[in-house]
């Protein structure tokens, strides 16, 4: 479904509430530039912090495809719909609306995510990350390239660092507000990380790899 600029939110729920028994066992899907998709009442649930151990759609949502790993959203420019927790591929690159409290209802909904593409995401800060970052354990490759407002002053870095263990590639190209000397110490206390791209950083051009 990548680049249906025309189908909309009501459109694509009323797809999915037309699947009759249980939900279809997808586990791809692609709404890349389908820019007249709205987001989902639940994100602001999730946002909230409101806990519910088996959250149920309240209506047809992408919470029925429980089977769903992968998700490109890249260019929803109108919002995110809120995801299943089997995902564990999300593409939200180029959501110039994501904000923190968007970061956090990912999060929260997302647990079991292992890839991340959150490249021009230009709202999202060191705040979002400061509460985010706990919820991705498993997460193995992350990509912030041209999040102008990440920075590293509250250690935005060694928070991905110490909650996510398993990171093995790390993209923050283009991030003014990340230097090398972060950027280094983040290689020296992740010895699993295969690769920092840290082009244009600090006005360097510079890939880590191992």
């Amino acid at each position: 479904m990548a680049e249906c600029c025309l189908v909309r939110g009501r459109e694509l729920a009323r797809a999915l509430g037309s699947v009759h028994g249980a939900p279809p066992h997808l586990a791809s899907l692609s709404l890349a530039h389908c820019s007249s998709l709205k987001p989902h009442a639940e994100l602001e649930h999730q946002a909230s912090g409101t806990k519910d151990p088996d959250p149920k759609p309240q209506g047809p949502s992408l919470l029925m495809l429980q089977a769903l790993q992968e998700l490109d959203l890249t260019a929803c420019s109108n919002g995110i719909y809120p995801s299943p927790p089997s995902l564990q591929q999300l593409s939200l690159r180029l959501l110039p609306a994501l904000t923190d409290k968007g970061l956090v209802a990912v999060a929260r909904g997302c647990p079991s995510l292992e890839r991340l593409v959150l490249s021009h995401c230009s709202r999202l800060s060191d705040e979002g990350w400061a509460q985010a970052a706990s919820s991705w354990p498993r997460l193995q490759h992350l990509n912030l390239s041209s999040c102008s407002q990440v920075t590293n002053n509250t250690g935005t870095l060694d928070a991905i660092g110490q909650a996510c263990r398993q990171l093995r590639v790390l993209d923050v190209a283009v991030c003014p507000g990340i230097n090398m000397a972060a950027v280094r110490r983040f290689q020296a206390q992740m010895s699993q990380v295969s690769c920092v791209q840290s082009r244009f950083v600090g006005g360097a051009d510079l890939t880590l790899t191992l």
